[in-house]
């Protein structure tokens, strides 16, 4: 991949649209690349512009993109971050049931929903319900059938795990949140009816840091990354580093390796597999300015996906 490639396809829709922009690349012979024009495509014509929201630390260091061996903790170490997640059980119909770590792209998309919602409420208090469901047909997923299934399991995995953050200060301290669930209660599915309970309450350190490090994301973007765990990592990451740039900065195949590698024995057999989750990402994300170098990428200080002033604007969130 060339450098100018991570930001033909947004340019090529601009210029030619999408059908045309298609026959384009299929002309020369560059079909991964045609697949992503749908993702351009719709973040460009986006015209509501939802906002969604993630968290500094889920931008360094993510969940696993596959299900973990039974009973098997997660730990990412990301810069001047550690996440660690633990399995965790609970009573369900007076049984006590096992729930391993949460992991790929349905559970990230929940984290998104649920953050997204505590923001645009001022609320560590989420109210679900119907909210949940007008958000995954809006997400383009099912509310019935295997996809609302593998929701429902990812929903009940995030709920009894534990998870924390461990920040390393300046000084080498390391800090970390006091409680352990983002969730505090209420995130499951009534065994009777095709509903969601009606609210969850996050954890108040967790919704203490949130509303401090939130970094804003553009709802269309998430949705057209949806089956795509790593390319949602890629792309928070993105949102949260290249709006605060200087100048360029050179990340190296090793640290992107140390960060989006999990899962994968060597660089090699990662990097094809992170080249096109971040072809994907910078697809979704046209203001992205990021060149692709020999020895790692470039990233260049770029325009936000969405501008953080529409944090005051609650119209964005609905």
């Amino acid at each position: 991949m060339s450098a100018s490639d991570t930001s033909e396809v947004p340019r090529l829709v601009l210029e030619q649209g999408r059908e045309k922009a298609v026959a384009t690349l299929k002309a020369q012979g560059r079909h991964k690349e045609a697949k992503l024009v749908r993702i351009s495509a719709d973040v460009l014509a986006d015209e509501r512009g939802r906002l969604g929201i993630s968290y500094s630390g889920f931008c360094l260091a993510s969940l696993p993109h596959k299900a973990l061996p039974e009973g098997q903790a997660w730990r990412r170490d990301g810069h001047q971050v550690t996440l660690l997640v633990e399995p965790g059980r609970m009573v369900i119909d007076g049984e006590t049931r096992e729930f391993g770590v949460p992991y790929g792209a349905r559970a990230r998309l929940i984290v998104i929903f649920l953050m997204s919602e505590a923001i645009k409420t001022r609320s560590r208090e989420v109210h679900l319900g119907g909210n949940m469901n007008r958000w995954m047909k809006r997400m383009g997923m099912s509310i019935g059938g295997e996809q609302a299934a593998a929701v429902r399991d990812q929903a009940m995995r995030l709920s009894a795990c534990n998870l924390k953050f461990f920040w390393k200060a300046e000084e080498g301290r390391a800090t970390a949140f006091q409680r352990a669930a983002i969730i505090k209660r209420g995130l499951s599915f009534h065994r009777s009816e095709d509903s969601w309970q009606d609210t969850v309450v996050l954890d108040e350190d967790f919704y203490a840091a949130l509303r401090e490090h939130p970094v804003p994301l553009l709802e269309e973007a998430v949705k057209a990354l949806r089956d795509r765990s790593m390319g949602l990592d890629v792309y928070v990451w993105l949102a949260y580093r290249l709006h605060a740039l200087s100048g360029p900065t050179d990340v190296s195949w090793r640290a992107l390796f140390d960060q989006f590698g999990a899962g994968f024995g060597k660089l090699s057999h990662w990097k094809p597999r992170f080249i096109d989750s971040f072809s994907a990402a910078m697809a979704a994300y046209p203001e992205a300015r990021v060149d692709v170098a020999e020895d790692g990428l470039i990233l260049k200080p770029s325009k936000p996906p969405v501008s953080p002033k529409v944090l005051t604007l609650p119209s964005q969130l609905l």
